[in-house]
């Protein structure tokens, strides 16, 4: 599933891409991608509206139009959001084509588990108000995550994935930041000291700036490309996610992997603590 990073990238590929675009047309197919309203209300709503910016929340993004109207995308499991030429010839399971005259947005999603809808408003969403902080959109200081963290007798890595708590971080990226911090993932969050709460801000920042950098990750079934179509690099740099049995990069210790919460945790047992 693309995580922060990846749908940073997108972010910033559609920026680029239809930032000043009119809306011409909309053609949404596919009722599992619109669950929360009617399709039609898209073209309703946003065309012939203008595209001003492109925002994003943790794993969603937001395409805010001149009607005062924003266009939410998540992109799910195995959702791409493409750039091309308008034309016919479009891949497979394109579930949405957002027209901009010779260009176009393509919603592209085989497995149907992202959604797309459209809400009032360039705040952030009331659909999306469960959300917690979003590491590199909202101001955190290492004082209120220490304090977030103390509050909370759960293990570390269990909150990194809580969408409530931190937006937009899943496996991939809470093993790196774990390692990155040196932090072993069963630890209590409430039992790390305000030192190691500020590494972890700190570490979690700077690997997803990096992975951002990078282009994000692109695992071996391929599923997640930029807006051109390109795959990241930063899988190249995972220091734990995926390196079940290869020596720690900061020890050279063998990396362990383990099934925790239904999915597999990759840390090191020598040199996080």
């Amino acid at each position: 599933m693309p995580e922060l990073p990846e749908v940073e990238v997108v972010r910033r590929g559609i920026a680029g891409e239809a930032t000043g675009s009119l809306i011409t047309s909309l053609l949404p197919t596919g009722a599992r991608t619109f669950r929360r309203h009617p399709p039609d209300q898209l073209a309703a709503h946003l065309e012939g509206h203008r595209i001003e910016r492109v925002d994003r929340h943790g794993k969603y993004l937001l395409l805010r139009v001149d009607g005062q109207e924003t266009l939410v995308v998540h992109l799910g499991m195995s959702g791409q959001l493409l750039a091309a030429d308008a034309g016919p010839d479009r891949p497979p399971h394109t579930h949405l084509v957002v027209g901009m005259g010779g260009r176009e947005l393509r919603f592209v999603d085989p497995r149907t588990f992202g959604e797309v809808f459209v809400t009032d408003g360039h705040g952030r969403p009331a659909e999306l108000a469960h959300l917690g902080f979003d590491p590199l959109v909202d101001r955190m200081t290492p004082a209120r995550f220490a304090a977030l963290l103390a509050a909370r007798r759960m293990q570390i890595k269990a909150l990194l994935l809580s969408q409530r708590v931190v937006a937009g971080i899943g496996n991939i990226y809470a093993d790196e930041i774990l390692w990155a911090a040196g932090i072993r993932p069963d630890r209590l969050a409430s039992d790390l000291g305000a030192d190691e709460a500020a590494g972890l801000l700190h570490h979690m920042r700077a690997v997803l700036r990096t992975s951002v950098r990078l282009g994000g990750s692109t695992l071996s079934d391929g599923q997640y490309v930029d807006v051109s179509g390109t795959a990241g690099t930063y899988q190249t740099r995972h220091n734990a996610y995926g390196r079940e049995g290869v020596p720690c990069a900061r020890c050279a210790s063998p990396i362990r992997r383990i099934r925790w919460g239904g999915r597999s945790t990759f840390f090191c047992m020598t040199c996080q603590r």
